[in-house]
């Protein structure tokens, strides 16, 4: 080896972190909704876990997040696409950093766990379901998916934010 020649770095060492936030991600959500697809057999039908604040609620949901882009598969399909492009760019990017290594896994957990059901069903289980009964209002049913992404677009915003000044490409 050139002594000149800087050391290759392992980048498989890097990819680790990523994995490991991602792929238990992805197994508790394609778990959670096997369970609930399996077990609360009626959509809309609900399993009341604290009364008149959290349920457990059998939803589809064929847009977005809040229902947003309702019936437009293919757009959502290619939006994930293009949003798991953007992972891997990222990771390519900051993949030094562990606060993004884990960032990202999280983003891409969630981005597959609802990916895989618009590609098989056509459409996304929620089930996470929290709200006041007694006012009828109630926060739109999730699932462990939505909460990933949120998790993981959230630690991004906070990188970006920090480092902001660091680096003027982002």
């Amino acid at each position: 080896m050139n002594m000149n020649q800087a050391p290759k770095k392992n980048t498989w060492k890097n990819v680790i972190p990523l994995i490991c936030v991602a792929f238990p991600v992805f197994i508790l959500d394609w778990g959670t909704k096997w369970l609930v697809q399996n077990h609360i057999t009626q959509v809309t039908e609900v399993i009341p876990i604290i009364p008149g604040f959290f349920n457990l609620r059998h939803d589809r949901n064929t847009g977005a997040a809040f229902g947003v882009l309702a019936g437009h598969r293919f757009l959502l399909i290619i939006i994930t696409i293009v949003a798991l492009i953007f992972i891997f760019s990222y990771y390519l990017r900051f993949r030094e950093s562990r606060w993004m290594q884990v960032s990202l896994g999280f983003l891409l957990g969630g981005a597959v766990g609802n990916f895989i059901d618009r590609i098989y069903l056509g459409e996304v289980v929620d089930f996470l379901q929290f709200g006041i009964a007694s006012k009828g209002l109630f926060w739109p049913t999730f699932n462990v998916a939505d909460i990933s992404v949120c998790i993981g677009a959230g630690m991004l915003i906070v990188y970006l934010f920090q480092n902001r000044n660091q680096d003027q490409r982002i």
